[in-house]
């Protein structure tokens, strides 16, 4: 790229066709000049970590049009990086070709001591921002989070918590607050930031445009679990619709976290759906899915009508996923309704008869788990 900057900076174009992946360095190294001969600023010191880039250079430049002192950075093994200069420009000499080679070499075992290569498992950092919660309910919601990553086989990096003194409504929180979160989540080797909060479209977007991580929110989350979980056909209708609901108002064909390629904890999506559908076609998907639902629904009223007129008693057990219900059905009605230690581990409900010793018997039905701020569709 050729890129002409004015007197206050330079703007640096988009470099997806240059995706970092895995890689340590991007493959890019940015050479500009500084027109007061001054050192790397710190914005230039920024690029260079949250881009990745194999180094930044600044030339400065003399009043005479001349070249002046040459200052250059790169990163270091360590997660930072390492400033040198001022060099004369005519005496700068470098082998950069073997120098990034035997950064990279380093970076890659560095990376390979605190991350098992063979875990292929998504690496996030949780983010919570709140102008409104106490902090005991914010770090509360946060722990809440990390359960139900957990529960979809994330590895939780770091929990991070930001308390602005206002929303930034464009990226919920500062910028700089953002760049420095990114720059941390490239360090500890982190894919994915998921926030406690849910996300506009437009946040998702900015966000996205930002970093070159995954962007999630909560409710994407829970209902990437259940999209997994769910086995009975009225659980995967529901989720479908859910989902659909959910990504309707993002399909504007930014950012990953919707796409069938990289969007969500592994890429689990509403079945055939791509980011590109229009939105005329989810509409007639969501259409066809809220019939099916009702026809569903007519016939669970029909079996719950069919329940009610044995006579039985029937008893629901209720409480906050992942406290026991399941286990507690198995042990009073010795059945074998699937249990894990995780959050909505099991999605269908189950109905067992259990027989009381004065010849009394009731129904008992498993219900799912109750959570903060389930999104409404999955009532």
């Amino acid at each position: 790229y050729v890129i002409v900057g004015d007197a206050k900076g330079i703007m640096l174009p988009d470099l997806s066709e240059y995706p970092l992946g895995r890689k340590s360095l991007r493959g890019l190294r940015l050479l500009h000049t500084h027109l007061k001969n001054e050192p790397l600023s710190q914005e230039d010191l920024t690029d260079l970590m949250l881009l990745r880039l194999d180094a930044v250079f600044s030339f400065g430049v003399m009043k005479s049009g001349n070249p002046g002192h040459c200052y250059w950075a790169h990163l270091i093994p360590k997660g930072d990086y390492e400033v040198s200069g001022p060099i004369d420009y005519h005496k700068f000499h470098i082998d950069f070709y073997n120098f990034i080679k035997a950064i990279e070499s380093e970076m890659d075992r560095e990376r390979a001591s605190r991350i098992n290569v063979n875990d292929k498992r998504e690496r996030a950092i949780l983010v919570s921002v709140s102008d409104t919660s106490s902090v005991y309910e914010q770090r509360e919601s946060i722990d809440e989070l990390e359960e139900l990553a957990k529960s979809c086989d994330v590895f939780v990096v770091d929990k991070v918590v930001q308390r602005p003194k206002r929303i930034n409504p464009k990226y919920l929180m500062g910028i700089g607050k953002l760049k420095e979160l990114t720059i941390q989540a490239l360090q500890k080797g982190a894919t994915l930031l998921i926030f406690d909060q849910d996300l506009t479209p437009a946040q998702t977007n900015a966000i996205s445009e930002l970093i070159e991580l995954k962007v999630i929110d909560r409710s994407q989350l829970i209902l990437d679990i259940f999209a997994n979980r769910a086995h009975s056909r009225d659980g995967k209708v529901q989720v479908e619709l859910a989902q659909l609901r959910y990504r309707l108002p993002k399909l504007t064909g930014k950012g990953t976290a919707m796409s069938r390629l990289t969007g969500g904890i592994g890429g689990r999506g509403p079945g055939e759906m791509k980011l590109e559908i229009d939105r005329r076609r989810v509409r007639d998907r969501i259409a066809i899915l809220e019939k099916e639902l009702k026809h569903l629904s007519r016939a669970r009223k029909q079996r719950k009508a069919k329940r009610s007129s044995s006579g039985l008693p029937i008893i629901s057990i209720v409480g906050y996923t992942n406290a026991g219900k399941s286990t507690l059905l198995n042990t009073l009605t010795n059945s074998s309704t699937f249990v894990e230690s995780k959050m909505f581990a099991t999605l269908d409900t189950a109905s067992r008869r259990l027989r009381f010793p004065k010849e009394r018997d009731v129904i008992i039905t498993d219900t799912v788990g109750f959570i903060r701020n389930l999104p409404k569709d999955l009532f």
